[in-house]
């Protein structure tokens, strides 16, 4: 308590700002060391697909747990749940600062496991080595997301030094260890564990900045819902020559059935779908297409804004198909054929209301008569939050004041489905989406990378958050 009374005639004056300062000398003293923890926690292929050697994800969150227990968390433990096909999904930290009487709990949730590398040949360095160019951290989850578990360690420890025994906050750490594999067993686990797991307050490090250098909280994520559609226009396969005319192939009609899902102008043609309204926030065409590297003489599809089309309005993908590589074709007409849909959904829209509504588009507009079906699949809730709410005003006064310009309110096109398992859980608990990538992390890519400035600047920021919710209820 001495370091706190002597500094106690400053801070009566201005408490945060003295906090501020502290915090930001404290990240600064100690971020090489955080950075030398992260680059060891990319040595480690976390790859939750079975595919995959699946004992290096268990290596992961033990090296994850270590870190908590040296980070001072109270009650470490590696936990797993049942998936619902059945096995049990793999393991998740769970570690926590348990609160003073009246004080509220943080949540402070990332994934330590992460995407295959592809083709090794892609990469301009090593995926599994840690590798500094410049200002860039390259490696496979230098960014997307052990820098995002890395911001809660080194935040929480930032804080509490600080802070003292003046902390008096609950935090719990949550990293999840298979989210890249689509999350099986989040339900459950929350289900098993939601003691463990209650907040007033998730932080969820997962997304993206709004450029290298300019900060932003995730306001809304797109819903996704995916299916599989099957064409038959025949009982058998037939010799082109010999048929051909009168009957048509099914790879003909379900491309003729898929051109339906868009109209003229590259928007998506189901009808009754939400489309939002046009977000404040603007993404000029040029900077997209960099970001996006679209080819020179392609016309962007869709109507309204860029942001718009990226945020609050549905974009569909043919993602799959069935049908005879070139190499192998031959003059036979395919009796029947597949196709695997992958829709992005606007903030606003139900996941299940949406599949009926695709599946109602395909049945009207089958070609010639053809036998379509429609096997539903994912279905995952957008998601939108209240920018309003305390918490959210106090992670945006903290960006600024660790970034130095305002933070953006930006939308996401991409879709994070167990934050909505979250609200579900939680439905009382203010949910704040952060990140530390930016345009050009390249997550899920080749040469994923980390602009180490902002990975320095998210854990300042994440530590003023904290400091901010120091307060009774």
């Amino acid at each position: 308590m001495e370091k706190n009374a002597e500094k106690s005639t400053s801070e009566a004056a201005n408490p945060q700002s003295s906090v501020t300062t502290e915090v930001k000398a404290h990240v600064e003293t100690n971020f090489d060391a955080t950075l030398s923890t992260l680059e060891g926690l990319v040595s480690i292929p976390s790859v939750a697909w079975e595919s995959h050697d699946l004992s290096r994800v268990r290596e992961s969150a033990e090296r994850v747990a270590e870190l908590a227990r040296n980070g001072g968390f109270d009650d470490v433990e590696i936990l797993t749940a049942p998936k619902p096909e059945g096995g049990e999904g793999m393991p998740a930290v769970v570690a926590r600062k348990h609160p003073m009487p009246g004080y509220p709990t943080v949540l402070l949730y990332a994934h330590h496991d992460v995407q295959p590398v592809g083709d090794g040949a892609d990469w301009n360095t090593d995926p599994w080595v840690a590798t500094r160019q410049g200002d860039r951290l390259f490696g496979r989850g230098a960014a997307d997301d052990k820098a995002g578990l890395m911001t809660h360690l080194a935040s929480v420890q930032a804080v509490d030094d600080v802070l003292g025994d003046d902390l008096g906050i609950g935090i719990t750490l949550f990293i999840e260890g298979e989210e890249e594999a689509g999350s099986p067993s989040f339900v459950n686990f929350l289900e098993m564990y939601r003691d463990k797991l209650q907040a007033d307050v998730i932080v969820v490090a997962d997304s993206s900045n709004w450029r290298a250098g300019v900060p932003a909280l995730t306001t809304s994520l797109r819903g996704v819902i995916s299916g599989t559609i099957t064409v038959r226009t025949l009982d058998h396969a037939l010799h082109s020559g010999m048929f051909g005319g009168p009957l048509v192939d099914a790879n003909t009609a379900m491309v003729r059935l898929l051109a339906s899902l868009h109209d003229d102008d590259g928007a998506v043609a189901i009808e009754g779908l939400v489309r939002g309204q046009e977000p404040d926030l603007d993404y000029a065409e040029k900077d997209f297409r960099e970001d996006a590297g679209a080819l020179e003489d392609f016309r962007l599809t869709g109507r309204g804004s860029i942001s718009s089309r990226l945020w609050n309005q549905p974009a569909l993908s043919v993602i799959g198909m069935d049908i005879t590589s070139v190499d192998q074709s031959s003059n036979t007409m395919a009796a029947s054929t597949r196709a695997r849909v992958s829709l992005r959904l606007a903030p606003g829209q139900d996941p299940h209301e949406a599949h009926r509504l695709l599946e109602k588009h395909l049945s009207e507009h089958a070609p010639w008569g053809s036998t379509v079906e429609y096997d539903g699949g994912e279905a995952g809730q957008p998601f939108e939050s209240d920018v309003t709410s305390e918490p959210a005003r106090a992670v945006l006064d903290s960006m600024r004041d660790a970034w130095g310009t305002d933070a953006a309110l930006m939308g996401m096109g991409g879709s994070i489905p167990f934050v909505a398992s979250l609200t579900r859980t939680f439905p009382d608990a203010a949910i704040l989406i952060t990140g530390i990538e930016d345009p050009d992390t390249r997550a899920h890519s080749a040469n994923e990378s980390l602009y180490i400035p902002d990975f320095q600047r998210a854990i300042e920021s994440e530590a003023l958050f904290l400091s901010r919710m120091n307060a009774k209820l």
